[in-house]
């Protein structure tokens, strides 16, 4: 069946309170996906940012972010008061992080004071979410102790969870650690309420898992030995990618590298949890740097670069073979962007996801890329760029005069016309079940717009709508040209 949607993510969407959250914006974009004839919608991964706000270094993998929770809603539940709530947000078209984190929580702590913590629906969401809630909850409640600092520099004693030292913390941070809990009770409930409504009105929704955990989250602290840690507790190995063209010093993420020998062990536990969390959020999963269980950077702690990293083996299949064995046939997207060696074609092959290609990565006049949609088959996700990449506005403008023309030739797109339309064309009639377009490009939109550089800190994620970009004109627009494509079959 061909199918298509958009590429948007919750934070943002337009509200009066500094980023998107599950509210009646969320409600509008949903109706707007049904009335330009998506199937899909697509979004980040949806856990509590840490320094850096990106959404792919949280503070757990099963968490999801406060940020989210709409405070209307709040208010309609009797937890809050208008009065009580700040308007003040100075550029409706960008987030502000530092102002959230100094005025959020302020009003979400204002709610927790007037919740019924003895409500059968909290007692009930403490109880099926307990294998992860708790330590989650016990870790924000010791980080705040700590001020907000990682655990890399806590006390030993709590570093290393000694059985005194986590009785002492859970007692003293007791209310604390209750906030924690609310906050996720109220945003998976949110959250679940806009699943269902999107669902009802025939809109899948698109996680985004990414494969790594950050090293400051409850994710590592409660389970040190699935990662390659010392007796401390301090990584040895991180993640990263080696050099390239776009980056000469490689990409360092930092991110604390998997023991895999121990999740083999145990039987991938920790994967099958973490996937059967996923797909109960959403719709559709997709597995963020698909190609590191084939092969993984490793790169040692300390360093200040990728440069001196090395390619180990990854687990492939049999972590596939387990979620299979516990979960069932699933709906998983593969990122296989980057270095797509013949043994990541054939894990491809053995697990039946569908993989990426995106358009932007196929113009290059001197070869013929894998990314040109003639080469498409039809178990790939279509993209014109994803939430890395330029705008498509803003990446013709850097294409050199060789590659413009032959992208232009190809598309068989004149000067007069636009070249972004011309693009999201070319992606709706390739051979692709499913085709995902970022609803930058739907807007034409330049990279002031761009949600996100990598290997860059700040200045990323902040990006908004505003009220007037999602309005009839482009719905219509949107519904047009899906149905040129046939691609508005339910």
């Amino acid at each position: 069946m061909r199918t298509s949607g958009i590429l948007c993510h919750i934070s943002s969407l337009p509200s009066p309170y500094g980023i998107g959250t599950y509210g009646k914006k969320a409600y509008e974009f949903v109706d707007f996906l049904v009335e330009a004839k998506q199937t899909y919608w697509q979004l980040l991964p949806l856990g509590p940012t840490s320094y850096g706000d990106s959404p792919y270094q949280t503070f757990s993998a099963f968490a999801n972010n406060p940020y989210f929770i709409d405070l209307e809603m709040l208010i309609e539940e009797k937890l809050l008061l208008n009065l009580e709530i700040k308007d003040d947000v100075k550029n409706p078209k960008y987030v502000d992080y530092n102002a959230l984190y100094n005025q959020r929580y302020i009003a979400l702590r204002k709610a927790f004071t007037r919740f019924d913590k003895k409500q059968n629906e909290f007692l009930s969401f403490l109880k099926k979410e307990s294998y992860w809630l708790e330590d989650y909850a016990l870790f924000m409640a010791i980080k705040s102790s700590f001020d907000g600092q990682s655990w890399l520099y806590w006390d030993e004693d709590i570093r290393l969870r000694k059985p005194e030292a986590l009785a002492r913390f859970k007692e003293q941070l007791k209310d604390e650690i209750d906030f924690q809990k609310f906050l996720q009770f109220k945003s998976y409930t949110q959250w679940y309420k806009l699943k269902k409504y999107a669902n009802k009105k025939g809109i899948k929704l698109i996680g985004d898992m990414p494969i790594y955990v950050s090293y400051d989250s409850s994710d590592v602290w409660a389970n040190p030995k699935m990662f390659q840690l010392d007796e401390k507790n301090v990584p040895t190995h991180v993640a990263g990618v080696p050099p390239d063209n776009y980056a000469i010093e490689g990409q360092l993420w930092g991110n604390p590298l998997y023991h895999w020998k121990h999740m083999e062990d145990t039987k991938y536990q920790w994967w099958i949890d973490r996937v059967k969390a996923a797909i109960e959020m959403f719709d559709m999963v997709r597995i963020d740097h698909f190609i590191g269980f084939v092969n993984f950077y490793s790169i040692p702690y300390g360093d200040i670069n990728a440069r001196k990293g090395v390619w180990i083996k990854g687990p492939g299949k049999k972590v596939f073979d387990a979620i299979k064995n516990a979960l069932g046939d699933i709906q998983i997207i593969a990122e296989d962007l980057g270095v797509v060696t013949p043994e990541v074609k054939q894990l491809l092959e053995d697990v039946g996801y569908p993989g990426m290609k995106l358009l932007q990565f196929g113009f290059s006049a001197n070869e013929d890329s894998d990314y040109l949609p003639h080469h498409y088959h039809e178990n790939v996700i279509a993209y014109t760029g994803t939430h890395d990449n330029m705008t498509s506005a803003s990446w013709f403008e850097q294409l050199s005069q060789e590659d413009l023309a032959f992208a232009l030739s190809y598309m068989n797109c004149c000067s007069s016309q636009n070249k972004v339309e011309c693009l999201i064309k070319e992606t709706m009639k390739s051979h692709a079940n499913t085709v995902i377009i970022p609803i930058q490009d739907f807007l034409h939109l330049k990279d002031d717009a761009r949600m996100n550089i990598p290997s860059t800190l700040g200045g990323n994620w902040q990006w908004r709508l505003t009220e007037k970009q999602i309005n009839k004109n482009l719905e219509k627009h949107i519904a047009k040209m899906t149905r040129l494509y046939s691609r508005d079959k339910k």
